[in-house]
């Protein structure tokens, strides 16, 4: 990420044309919200004097009377290359501050921002590369997303039969243009799916990534007359989307995570952060799974996990050892999908590793053998727990797990479970047309 002093934006921002500015920021459930000013307020905007009235937003809570502030992280500005070529428009990612210059504490952005300061204080640097998976499906006749998709590409297929190959490159291109080091992109297991995958980097700056690479993905994905979705399962024959979570950690300059005098390489912090995911694993998949229809992708019998594993060699696991793009140890979380906030997956993945090398936890025995071969009487003998089944079940693990209350803070905590026990009892007045078709007939 490059280092901006006001007065470089002020020059660029000249010299490029740019007439207007958005000023971005996320709320909990990690929708991207902005304003936008015109050239003349750029100076306002870095004096941090933009004003937002967040008391109509879902996933603000907030003294109505009270204005919120966006201080603009300047290492953020941006030219947007899908915006005009003359009167350019270009972004700054914002943190949100409340009138009497405090930070609101509510913010995903500052719930990260805390957590890599009190893993610097501890000596450790965090980075993360995330494989952001999407479906491309068609529109009908007035634009509006359908779930219809033409081809029949499989997993690195390539053209003529990777019919969306043209848009994927499209939003690689973008993306380049915007500084971003994209590391490889192809055509995932299901028709229409496609995955791009970001280079290993700063956790903070991955997590702006994720944010505008979805705005990205969805802006030239409209060009192409195509809608992408980062909807975890739009298609119930299909597998879903997910973001698998790659990290590595690092002290002193070296890889916490490697040994080599350990038969896997791993060093005993190593296994202690994995016992500490696998920890609060059940309490963080509210977060890392925060949909309803989260849930149908993490079903048994397709390729995300559903039970608490641990592999070196299978990659059914939940969490898998890898070597790093470098040749190094990391750890990939394959739980979460696409819809989850990034800058709470990336807080409580590294909240929950330190946690478990602060308190010495020990890792379960390895998986040697694929979890879809097992019978359920294998996996009881051996111990292995299921991840929750549905967002219900996620929120009572979430509240059962006391620690998820220290890493995200009271104020959030309450309502963020508060918003999701509405989703879910909004799902629950529902009647599907599965039920329809199993119960109307015959009962």
């Amino acid at each position: 990420m490059e280092k901006y002093t006001r007065e470089d934006i002020l020059r660029m921002a000249e010299e490029e044309d740019v007439e207007f500015i958005r000023l971005q920021f996320t709320d909990m459930f990690g929708t991207m919200k902005n304003i936008a000013i015109p050239f003349s307020k750029l100076e306002k905007a870095m004096n941090n004097e933009c004003v937002i009235d967040a008391s109509s937003m879902e996933g603000f809570y907030r003294n109505e009377e009270e204005d919120m502030y966006l201080y603009p992280d300047l290492d953020t500005f941006t030219i947007l290359p899908w915006r005009p070529q003359q009167g350019k428009v270009a972004r700054f990612i914002c943190d949100v501050y409340k009138a009497d210059g405090t930070p609101y504490t509510e913010s995903p952005r500052w719930i990260l921002k805390e957590t890599v300061k009190k893993a610097a204080e501890k000596g450790y640097s965090f980075q993360v590369n995330p494989e952001c998976e999407f479906f491309l499906f068609h529109t009908d006749d007035n634009g509006m997303p359908t779930t219809l998709t033409h081809e029949q590409a499989g997993y690195m297929d390539l053209s003529p039969v990777d019919l969306g190959e043209n848009a994927r490159r499209d939003i690689v291109l973008t993306l380049e243009d915007m500084g971003y080091e994209v590391e490889s992109s192809h055509h995932e297991i299901s028709p229409g799916q496609h995955e791009i995958d970001f280079s290993m980097s700063d956790v903070m700056e991955t997590a702006d990534k994720v944010m505008t690479f979805k705005v990205a993905v969805r802006t030239v994905a409209k060009r192409h007359g195509l809608h992408a979705t980062f909807m975890p399962k739009p298609r119930e024959e299909v597998n879903g989307s997910g973001m698998h979570i790659n990290m590595a950690l690092y002290k002193d300059g070296k890889n916490v995570f490697e040994d080599r005098e350990d038969s896997l390489g791993l060093s005993c912090e190593a296994y202690a952060f994995i016992a500490g995911i696998l920890k609060h694993i059940k309490g963080m998949t509210a977060i890392f799974n925060p949909l309803v229809n989260s849930y149908k992708r993490l079903v048994p019998g397709f390729e995300a996990p559903s039970d608490i594993t641990w592999s070196s060699r299978q990659r059914t696991a939940l969490v898998k050892v890898n070597l790093g793009q470098t040749g190094e140890k990391t750890i990939e979380l394959r739980s979460p999908d696409p819809s989850a906030n990034p800058y709470l997956v990336f807080a409580l993945c590294l909240a929950a590793g330190i946690d478990g090398m602060e308190k010495g936890m020990e890792a379960p025995p390895e998986l040697k053998k694929s979890i879809r071969s097992m019978s359920e009487e294998e996996k009881e003998e051996q111990g292995i727990q299921s991840l929750p089944e549905n967002l219900s079940d996620a929120l009572q693990e979430m509240e059962k797990d006391t620690w998820m209350r220290q890493a995200l803070g009271e104020t959030f905590f309450g309502h963020y479970k508060k918003a999701k026990k509405k989703e879910w009892k909004s799902y629950m007045k529902q009647v599907s047309e599965w039920e329809l078709a199993q119960y109307l007939y015959q009962i």
